[in-house]
């Protein structure tokens, strides 16, 4: 069974002529991690928008399909796209995106606040699952009720990963998550990763410039190759 699959995708930034994705099949299985990769401008950041429903496709690409654990994002409501995302996604971000002002333990319980379904994957109790996972990845546990800010880089990387993890979304979404990291915590994120979205059974869309990763992933694709647009566009003399 899919986990993600695109058709006849072509996606247009409002007041645009020209599509920034036209991608004509993408497929993952349940459970794969895949590697995508490509050069700045090549659609990256749209291709992840449109995977979690942040951005949805108009009327000019009435013939794509886009389905993402088997449900079509577009033809939901915004409330629900959002609900959906709650329940079903965790998003590791480029720069973290932890909230400051929460303690790390917060954060990383923060996706259970807003989603039963993944409540009610706790394998214990929410305060007892994020301290699991913040000691699987090697966080230690007196860090646990101080701010974010006060951690190192490699530190919050791993809060974001572990809030990412909580509750056992089905789709994990890593935008470049190594890109502030040294080599040492860098191969130390991604055995982290890999082992816990292997145990977990979840699909890993990894994105990134760094193609030494690529023996961690069962398969990998280059967006510039699989995106029409961007060839085309690569193609226009300047």
């Amino acid at each position: 069974m899919n986990a993600i699959a695109l058709k006849q995708l072509q996606y247009y930034w409002p007041d645009s002529e020209t599509a920034t994705l036209n991608i004509e099949q993408f497929c993952v299985k349940r459970g794969e991690k895949v590697f995508v990769s490509g050069p700045s401008g090549c659609g990256k950041s749209t291709f992840l928008s449109l995977l979690t429903g942040i951005n949805v496709v108009d009327d000019r690409s009435a013939n794509n399909c886009i389905e993402v654990l088997g449900t079509d994002l577009a033809a939901l409501s915004n409330a629900k796209r959002d609900q959906f995302r709650a329940d079903h996604i965790g998003y590791i971000f480029q720069q973290f995106n932890l909230i400051p002002y929460l303690s790390v333990i917060e954060n990383v319980m923060l996706p259970c606040h807003f989603s039963a379904k993944r409540r009610a994957r706790l394998t214990t109790s929410l305060v007892a699952d994020a301290q699991a996972l913040l000691k699987k990845l090697h966080l230690d546990e007196r860090y646990f009720t101080h701010s974010v800010t006060s951690l190192s880089i490699g530190q919050q990387q791993r809060v974001a990963v572990a809030r990412a993890l909580m509750g056992n979304p089905e789709l994990i979404i890593a935008d470049e998550p190594s890109s502030a990291l040294d080599q040492h915590n860098t191969q130390l994120l991604m055995q982290l990763l890999i082992e816990e979205c292997s145990l977990r059974k979840s699909t890993l869309i990894f994105v990134s410039h760094d193609d030494s990763l690529l023996p961690y992933f069962d398969k990998s694709f280059r967006l510039d190759e699989l995106n029409r647009a961007a060839r085309i566009a690569h193609e226009i003399p300047a």
